[in-house]
């Protein structure tokens, strides 16, 4: 799930630590969630979607779909992430609302595709 966050930001044009915005900003995880419907082994080929399911001002959350590309039948697990956007001064993290430049860019995937 994380290396799909960092492949969504790095589509947007940004990094999960996003060091060319000034405060820099961090996306440090507040929830995650994971089920498996079926085993992953080494060497499967893995395809891992991500649909933002919430924005808010300071926070987005995500729900994965692994999808098993070598398997005699579909499935491979969900799971979910909440990340929230904060500023890191002096070594103390502080939520921060997320900056229009990043929120502009990120759209909620329509309710039709999200787990209900």
């Amino acid at each position: 799930m994380e290396a799909a966050e960092h492949a969504f930001f790095r589509s947007l044009g940004f990094s999960v630590a996003t060091r060319q915005l000034d405060p820099p900003l961090g996306w440090p995880r507040v929830h995650a969630q994971c089920d498996f419907e079926q085993p992953l082994h080494f060497e499967d080929e893995v395809e891992i979607q991500l649909l933002v399911s919430e924005k808010k001002s300071k926070s987005l959350s995500y729900q994965f779909r692994f999808l098993k590309l070598n398997a005699s039948r579909p499935g491979g697990g969900r799971g979910s992430l909440t990340v929230v956007c904060v500023t890191d001064k002096d070594g103390k993290m502080r939520a921060t609302t997320i900056p229009k430049s990043i929120a502009n860019k990120i759209e909620v995937a329509p309710r039709e595709l999200l787990d209900h």
